[in-house]
């Protein structure tokens, strides 16, 4: 489950800035490839999941499910990883459409976060 709590606080760039030596420049290039690379596999998601193509939504979920966890919603990864499972073991494939829908609903609302965490990279450029 998407944790809500964490949609109002500054993303925890932990991750990026370890991996890039704090360098912001790395940093806004990895949140503009995120919300590039986004949509087109969230649209494979909804399609996967509309023809309940279960074997397709594992598949999704498994290459979006590390990307949350680059710009700090460890949260929305472990959502990810139980679409992922269910899908892949056909269990509770029936909550799934609603799982996919949170996930769209949430990057909406994480987007918002990214512009606000490259804004303050930008700043320090």
């Amino acid at each position: 489950m998407i944790n809500v709590n964490k949609n109002d606080e500054p993303l925890d760039l932990s991750y990026l800035r370890e991996m890039s030596d704090d360098n912001a420049e790395f940093i806004i290039e990895m949140i503009d490839l995120f919300k590039a690379q986004t949509p087109e596999y969230l649209s494979e998601l909804e399609s996967a999941v509309a023809d309940k193509n279960w074997p397709l939504v594992s598949t999704c979920a498994h290459k979006m499910k590390p990307t949350f966890a680059y710009v700090g919603r460890e949260d929305a990864k472990l959502h990810m990883q139980m679409i992922e499972h269910n899908a892949r073991e056909l269990v509770n494939v029936e909550t799934l459409p609603q799982a996919c829908t949170e996930v769209v609903e949430f990057v909406q609302v994480l987007y918002k976060q990214l512009d606000l965490a490259k804004a303050g990279l930008e700043k320090r450029l």
